[in-house]
């Protein structure tokens, strides 16, 4: 029966990864739709959004259902646990990749983003991007070295954020208020992105380990 237990709970932390795996897909392709006023890929994004939703919803019930009939305990129960709140955090992720692909329908057939800030917006979705591939494969692994990395890889998105404010703040800015607005939501978009795989991070930490990992 415990094998069988340990071969559900398997399956439920293959169903995260392969919700990762989603998530990173669309925020890949919702930044080439942003950057490059791609309608056709952004409707896609924003249609592929209820995939995950519907791959959350299911894993929280497998989640659910698998506690009720097994009632574990101590680390077990933990991975459980902690598993309702990944799928959230995953979850959450593809309604910002979702955001960010609205934002270029939105504003097609002209491009979001303002030329001087083509290649902050690149660079922020290649760090998104990288930090949900690493998010993937702590997943998978439980690899606590690594979830510990993913706080300083954040920092390189947080550090293009900062510089995504400064040039909206320029007080010679020439895109007016509106873009300036799409601007600030955008570049929070991704800087939430981040956040939510650190909290990924630091969950697979605790599950691993049953403590909380120290902020840096």
């Amino acid at each position: 029966m415990r094998d069988a237990f340990h071969e559900e709970l398997d399956a439920i932390n293959n169903k995260m990864v392969e919700l990762s795996h989603r998530v990173n897909k669309a925020i890949e392709q919702a930044t080439h739709a942003l950057l490059t006023a791609d309608l056709a890929l952004a409707e896609q994004v924003i249609a592929e959004d209820n995939q995950i939703d519907e791959i959350q919803h299911a894993l929280d019930a497998q989640t659910i259902d698998l506690m009720a009939r097994q009632q574990p305990v101590a680390s077990d129960l933990r991975a459980l646990v902690v598993s309702l709140r990944m799928s959230a955090d995953l979850e959450r992720m593809g309604d910002l990749a979702h955001h960010i692909a609205k934002s270029a329908r939105m504003r097609f057939p002209a491009t979001a983003v303002p030329p001087e800030l083509l290649l902050t917006i690149q660079e922020m979705g290649a760090a998104a991007a990288k930090i949900c591939k690493k998010t993937s494969t702590v997943i998978s692994s439980r690899d606590t070295v690594l979830a510990l990395e993913l706080e300083k890889d954040d920092d390189e998105l947080d550090h293009l954020h900062r510089k995504l404010f400064i040039a909206l703040l320029d007080p010679a800015w020439p895109h007016g208020i509106e873009t300036a607005i799409d601007m600030t939501l955008i570049g929070r978009y991704y800087e939430r992105f981040g956040d939510h795989a650190v909290s990924i991070s630091r969950r697979v930490y605790f599950m691993v380990t049953g403590e909380y990992a120290k902020k840096s």
